[in-house]
């Protein structure tokens, strides 16, 4: 059914509404009304990488792996993974009489908010800090959610609208101050393809205030939407952020100011309890009666455009086997492989299990399933650890011994124990009596995730720097410290500066939070089954860099990112090695129908086939309204056999030429010259990669 077929029939029911009856259904928790044969439905729910928080579900790697993927198509069956899921769990809870809270078809998915500083603990949500890559990425999996067909299959979210990415701790009362310029170029792109350019059913104020104003009462924000990008679907408001009105911002003196604020400004539907207030603002003048007519005309349009108000749909026939399916695990595990970025080999990688007879699994991850499903999450019927997946891989071949080492970050596992480091003598045994070291590292969602998420009891928050717990640290230098070849494998969601330990590893993969069943795909890549092919989403800026950047909550994006970092960082936006050796060899660009079409020859001169990622990024030069480095306008991933080229075509649309002014406008501006290769063409990318690249004039 389509919008306009859809807003009619809502209209009609809406009319049929008392004014009470209608404000109880801006609630996220809309109850039933039995005389006109409307069911309760419950708003609530979370598909961040799958089906979260309602049970079984194909648990894909966090959003912040699924970006390092580059790879859009992959993200779009994806997303169509996760809105089969759903519809077959709905359709199963709908048999059963069941209404609560994450059975429903209306995901609050994706986070397109950019990760624009390394401490955001939620930056793991988001596919990373550049805003093209969150823009196509962010597209494609609403595509994937909601389908192609005659009803929506899921409604999909983009959230947080807008200027959000922390400090946790302040979010409730914080002001986002940006200028028109980082507004236009950096916080709303994403928002603005979404709406415009994947139809997004739905957008989700933030918790804090953008310029004065509370995102999810903001007109500047709510005229950019409804005006000039033409959004026709509901807004919905950050759980309980309505409360923070009055409660935080201090813009409100009391709940039902809140409420009115809120409901005035546009926003349909309250994610908490503040609109329980909305018959009383009415009565005292507030509210007018057809303000809220018009919210529930647009919440119930949705629910036609999903087909779940009693009509039959295509999607009715989805059975619960679909539920962890062969073919959805498949994907799952496509996209962990596709995630998984190789930051340092020295030649110890692939592992080589002909020449091992012993290989130790160290660390506080090595067997760690929380380390496996990051934040926003559902259940699966198994997880296979990183140590579980190199046991089954290594079954009757090599010896697998194994130690926790430490714990994740308290200085003992024991209570009783001596003050520190009480496994410490078990893991350096078993790494002296080891041919070589799989050392597991990282985060989990208990240190690394949102203040005072409702769904997670371990009050995770921001990181505090950018090293690992002292514990870890402490067991990474005595491990390596025994002299065998080591690979660390970091499990995290953020930049991690490993120190002196990732100076002395012979090789270091970035596995991110990879799924329910991540850890056999990772020891498919340590043993060689399948080459790395992940790129980085963000900036790996060493730990004394923090000082160097503007304050957290400095919402300018000067001497923040790729493209305004001046230093030389760790390791690079787009880095990423394979187990073969691929370059661009050869790129010419031709300008058509306001487009640029770029021809690229790449060419393996390794001896191992892989995909790799082609990167495009262009620069105006002399441009005064420039970023400082040249930013990313187009990629694509591409598989070539060892010792072979392969050439494709990657197309810019002209736009991504343009530069924004200090008012926030799109201009021409400065001579445009692409870059092309398999990173960046900046100077460290050179220096970790052997790459130069490629300069196109334009």
């Amino acid at each position: 059914m389509n919008r306009k077929e859809a807003r009619k029939k809502a209209e009609a029911l809406v009319a049929q509404m008392t004014l009470e009856e209608a404000a109880g259904q801006l609630s996220y928790q809309a109850p039933a009304i039995e005389r006109l044969g409307v069911p309760a439905y419950n708003w609530w729910n979370e598909a961040l990488h799958g089906v979260a928080r309602a049970g079984m579900a194909t648990m894909f790697p966090q959003a912040i792996g699924l970006g390092a993927m580059f790879d859009p198509d992959l993200l779009q069956q994806l997303g169509d993974v996760a809105a089969t899921e759903g519809r077959a769990k709905y359709n199963a809870a709908f048999r059963h009489g069941d209404h609560d809270i994450y059975k429903g078809l209306t995901f609050w998915s994706p986070n397109i908010n950019i990760f624009r500083d390394p401490r955001w603990g939620r930056g793991q949500e988001t596919f990373g800090e550049d805003p093209y890559l969150t823009e196509q990425n962010g597209c494609a999996y609403v595509r994937g959610l909601q389908g192609s067909g005659d009803t929506m299959k899921a409604a999909a979210c983009a959230k947080h609208f807008a200027v959000h990415s922390g400090p946790e701790a302040l979010r409730h009362e914080f002001n986002a101050v940006a200028s028109e310029k980082d507004m236009a170029e950096t916080y709303l792109p994403a928002f603005e393809a979404l709406v415009k350019d994947a139809h997004v059913e739905s957008v989700m104020g933030a918790y804090n205030r953008t310029n004065g104003e509370p995102c999810c009462a903001s007109e500047k924000l709510m005229k950019k939407l409804r005006g000039e990008w033409g959004f026709e679907g509901h807004f919905v408001s950050d759980c309980w952020a309505i409360r923070d009105f009055h409660e935080g911002h201090h813009v409100t003196d009391n709940a039902i100011q809140s409420a009115a604020m809120a409901i005035n400004a546009g926003c349909d539907l309250n994610c908490g309890c503040t609109y329980c207030n909305l018959m009383i603002a009415i009565g005292i003048g507030l509210i007018k009666e057809e303000t809220v007519r018009e919210c529930a005309v647009r919440l119930f349009t949705t629910r036609y455009m999903l087909g779940i108000l009693g009509e039959k749909t295509e999607y009715d026939g989805i059975s619960y086997d679909v539920v962890e399916c062969d073919a959805h695990l498949a994907k799952a595990d496509e996209a962990a492989r596709k995630a998984c970025v190789l930051l340092k080999n020295d030649g110890l990688l692939p592992l080589n299990p002909d020449k091992i007879k012993t290989l130790g699994v160290i660390g506080p991850n090595a067997d760690s399933r929380r380390a496996l499903v990051g934040n926003y999450h559902g259940s699966s019927s198994r997880y296979i650890t990183v140590q579980e997946g190199l046991q089954d891989a290594l079954a009757g071949k090599v010896r697998v011994l194994c130690a926790e080492g430490c714990h994740l970050y308290e200085d003992k596992m024991s209570n009783l124990a001596q003050e520190k480091d009480d496994r410490m003598s078990e893991a350096l045994e078993v790494a002296e009596n080891s041919d070589a070291v799989v050392l597991v590292v990282g985060l989990d969602e208990t240190i690394e995730g949102e203040q005072g998420d409702t769904g997670n009891p371990y009050g995770s928050d921001d990181k505090l720097n950018l090293l690992l717990p002292p514990s870890q640290r402490r067991l990474m230098d005595q491990v390596l410290a025994v002299g065998k070849p080591t690979v660390i494998c970091l499990l995290a969601g953020s930049a991690i500066d490993l120190a002196d330990a990732g100076e002395k590893a012979d090789a270091i993969l970035l596995g991110w939070y990879p799924g329910a069943r991540g850890g056999k795909t990772i020891a498919d890549i340590l043993l060689g089954k399948v080459s790395p092919s992940g790129k980085l989403p963000v900036t790996f800026y060493y730990n004394a860099q923090l000082q160097e950047m503007p304050e957290f909550t400095d919402y300018s994006m000067k001497g923040r990112t790729y493209r305004y970092f001046a230093g030389k960082p760790l390791y690079p936006f787009g880095y990423g090695l394979t187990y073969g050796d691929v370059s661009v060899c050869k790129a010419e660009a031709k300008e058509e129908d306001g487009r640029v079409l770029v021809n690229v020859t790449v060419r393996n001169d390794g001896s191992r086939d892989t995909e790799d990622v082609v990167q495009l990024y262009c620069q105006n030069e002399g441009s005064a309204y420039a970023p400082l480095n040249p930013r990313l306008c187009g990629f694509q991933r591409v598989f070539v056999p060892a010792g072979q080229e392969k050439q494709l075509t990657i197309i810019v649309d002209g736009k991504r030429f343009l530069v924004v002014n200090d008012q926030g406008q799109r201009v021409e501006d400065g001579n445009v010259v692409l870059y092309a290769n398999v990173g960046q063409c900046d100077e460290r990318t050179r220096e970790l990669t052997g790459k130069k690249g490629i300069k196109i004039q334009l």
